[in-house]
């Protein structure tokens, strides 16, 4: 398929940015949405490396989210509205989800083979995003209709691993959950990189937030299953 041959056409009057924002051609828009995230990955990769040894990481985890999901609705604000802060609130957002999930990784590598358990989620969170991706933008099928089961999935799993975590603590429980997150965010990485592919959203900076968390989701749903396999 070649992403290049001419921008995605909003109809009359449908352009949410308005007339005078042209709309990108697939494969620029594409490049500028790749190399975002990486560089986003790379922001995150870094700041959990400082989370796993910062005592702020350990002691104010509560803090770090909320302010995460501060500067979440920051981002797509800025986002929506071209903003020139918008990159640099995506960094940040980047840097504090890092710098949260910094304390759960120190945590896997002190198991006995933490590093290949880590090693092994991330590895298959890059095999899968890969694969999925190349699917999402091959494929004739359109997965549009998905968000609302997506999302109704998701909620579900996020309240049954609460209900777990506070009164069950069931570790088998857990990983069900794990491995229905892992479900529903492969599912999110073909909706969204459909949304890029479809031109449906020509802001990159918002096509990096929603794929960013699908794969940080991702890998954590993975090291949930991998750690917990390791365990028993």
């Amino acid at each position: 398929m070649n992403y290049d041959q001419k921008p995605y056409q909003f109809p009359d009057g449908m352009n949410p940015y308005g007339n005078q924002a042209p709309a990108l051609s697939r494969g620029s828009l594409m490049a500028k949405t790749y190399g975002l995230l990486a560089a986003t990955l790379g922001v995150s990769a870094i700041a959990s490396i400082y989370g796993m040894s910062s005592p702020f990481a350990y002691q104010h985890p509560i803090l770090l989210m909320i302010g995460s999901f501060i500067l979440l609705f920051a981002v797509q604000y800025t986002g929506a509205h071209r903003s020139p802060f918008a990159v640099p609130l995506v960094f940040a957002f980047a840097a504090g989800m890092g710098m949260m999930m910094g304390p759960g990784i120190a945590m896997y590598l002190r198991m006995p083979d933490g590093p290949q358990i880590i090693a092994t989620a991330l590895g298959t969170t890059a095999v899968m995003f890969v694969g999925l991706s190349a699917y999402a933008m091959t494929t004739r099928r359109n997965f549009s209709n998905m968000a609302g089961f997506l999302m109704t999935g998701l909620i579900l799993a996020i309240l049954v691993s609460l209900l777990n975590m506070f009164l069950l603590h069931m570790p088998a429980l857990q990983l069900a959950i794990a491995g229905v997150l892992v479900i529903v965010f492969s599912g999110l990485i073909i909706f969204d990189t459909q949304r890029m592919v479809q031109g449906g959203i020509q802001e990159p900076v918002l096509l990096v937030v929603g794929l960013y968390l699908d794969i940080i989701n991702l890998f954590m749903a993975l090291l949930e299953i991998f750690g917990g396999t390791s365990r028993n």
